[in-house]
């Protein structure tokens, strides 16, 4: 297998910025750390949530969830993290880094298989099998070592009986927005993303898509957590408001748009 870095575009900034620890919350502000398939559902959030709460600056980076992982234990100051699995939260709560009772799930995540539109490889008729075609010399997925979608794309070709086959030409993003600017861009010819990117009105307009059968890659629970960092600071308010929200009916409403299915019961 092999990497793939430096590609442009919105993919690439996402990556850096998952690199630069947000500055400490003051005053109202939140910082939020969140898995790179929330870019644009969060952008379609934010401003609801500041219907009610306009005095909360909420202030978003986005990224692998397991790079965050890594950032929130070396201590970077976040309030609020929404990971992409329920792993890392669960972890935070073992270490001590994330407050007690405070997870929540907000979504289960979905995975496709997406192709820019003038693309030859027919998705919608052959499924990943269209992956086999000699036309898709490279896939790009997430990083399986930090991103839960890579794993979860990992899983499904692995299912269908596909990884064998497929392994040489496989691509890793940084993170799974990444991963899907490489396919937006050329880069690469195929790809398997979150459903909630290849909803975006960007990636909407550029690709064709099929959804990876929810039944070859484990459930993905997208969970969030509270961080005990910032319990105590004047942002501590705003990070619980901004949960209740994400969870209440407004917050499920945004997400839903973006492909994110309400957890079960």
């Amino acid at each position: 297998m092999k990497e793939r870095g430096g590609v442009g575009g919105w993919g690439g900034r996402l990556v850096a910025a998952a690199l630069v620890f947000s500055g400490t919350a003051s005053g109202a502000d939140l910082s939020v750390a969140a898995a790179a398939d929330l870019k644009f559902a969060l952008e379609a959030a934010i401003p609801e949530f500041k219907k009610s709460r306009p005095d909360v600056e909420v202030k978003t980076t986005f990224g692998s969830s397991g790079s965050f992982f890594a950032q929130i234990s070396n201590g970077a100051p976040f309030d609020l993290f929404l990971s992409a699995d329920a792993d890392y939260p669960a972890k935070l709560l073992e270490t001590g880094l994330a407050v007690a009772g405070s997870e929540f799930v907000y979504g289960a995540g979905r995975l496709v298989l997406w192709v820019r539109k003038e693309s030859p490889l027919d998705v919608e008729g052959k499924g990943l099998a269209v992956l086999e075609d000699p036309r898709a010399k490279q896939i790009a997925i997430a990083n399986p070592r930090h991103a839960p979608y890579g794993r979860a794309a990992e899983a499904a070709l692995k299912s269908m009986g596909l990884f064998d086959a497929v392994t040489k030409k496989l691509v890793f993003g940084e993170n799974v927005a990444q991963a899907a600017q490489f396919v937006e861009s050329g880069a690469a010819d195929a790809g398997l993303v979150a459903l909630s990117l290849a909803l975006a009105p960007g990636m909407a307009a550029k690709g064709r898509w099929v959804e990876v059968p929810v039944s070859s890659y484990p459930a993905m629970r997208q969970t969030g957590v509270l961080l005990k960092r910032s319990m105590g600071s004047s942002s501590a308010p705003s990070a619980s408001a901004f949960r209740e929200f994400l969870i209440g009916p407004e917050g499920r409403a945004v997400l839903a748009r973006y492909g994110f299915v309400p957890p079960s019961p």
